[in-house]
């Protein structure tokens, strides 16, 4: 009798499901470092552009992880790692040859501290996250660091976005954006992380659309969008801090009121 033939395969069903978002991961790690390579040729617009697509591949890889099952310890450390490196190394490199150079050594350690910030922030995140499923999910302690990649680089933002309604102290205003987003990303202030989105049925063709359009905007408008979006995002900071201090404090009085012991009825 024959035998049956083997298909053959270079990887694993499982493995190969590993190895797409992981390879999402390198190309955004990619790509993040190519915008330090547009800085120092001066091209900051293709910079900004990049950081904001390697935010983009950050957040896609590890939803299609989760979509297909893919996801794995080597992937979660990878993430961590090209984080850094995307969002912190490149646009500090940016930020450093655009306008901290001018401050010398106190420009450089601000870029540093900046640096050193977010590696703190992953190393926190990857010792708090894996725990049991519950609401705070829906909030990051800090900001995220892809967030904190483009709030940096705000300033610049503003400065090519074409903007002209308030005149900037650019040599003030970049480290003191340094400071505020580097003490937010290791602060434990509440932010959304957008990761649990609940929408109805009827509403979902209103949130495609809203996609589109927001994708619209960003292909006309690129940093006129982007600069807009900072402004939202700090804007947005206290006010899921409020949010979250309320679902806390309804859960607890409602937890209080499950534990009370029921009165005897006559």
């Amino acid at each position: 009798m024959n035998e049956p033939k083997k298909n053959f395969k270079i990887v694993t069903d499982t493995r190969a499901r590993v190895i797409l978002p992981n390879t999402l991961t390198l190309i955004g790690v990619c790509i993040g470092l190519t915008s330090i390579n547009f800085a120092l040729n001066g091209n900051y617009k293709l910079s900004i552009v990049a950081i904001l697509f390697a935010a983009i591949m950050d957040g896609l890889d590890g939803r299609i992880a989760r979509l297909i099952k893919g996801t794995s310890k080597v992937g979660k450390e990878l993430d961590s790692l090209t984080d850094v490196i995307s969002f912190g190394v490149a646009p500090a490199f940016i930020m450093y040859f655009w306008q901290l150079n001018s401050l010398g050594k106190v420009g450089w350690l601000i870029s540093l501290i900046y640096v050193v910030c977010v590696a703190l922030r992953l190393a926190r995140f990857n010792v708090n996250t894996g725990g049991e499923p519950s609401w705070k999910d829906n909030f990051f302690e800090g900001v995220p660091s892809p967030a904190g990649g483009i709030l940096v680089l705000s300033p610049l933002i503003y400065d090519v976005s074409g903007f002209d309604i308030i005149d900037l102290n650019y040599k003030l205003i970049t480290p003191t954006i340094f400071i505020i987003v580097s003490v937010l990303l290791i602060s434990k202030i509440p932010t959304y992380s957008f990761k649990k989105i609940v929408v109805p049925r009827s509403t979902t063709i209103f949130l495609l659309f809203g996609i589109v359009l927001l994708f619209g905007l960003l292909l006309i408008f690129t940093f006129k969008v982007l600069a807009l979006g900072c402004v939202i995002y700090l804007l947005m900071v206290p006010i899921s801090g409020v949010h979250f201090l309320k679902l806390k404090k309804s859960l607890k009085n409602i937890k209080n009121y499950s534990e009370e012991e029921p009165e005897d009825v006559l």
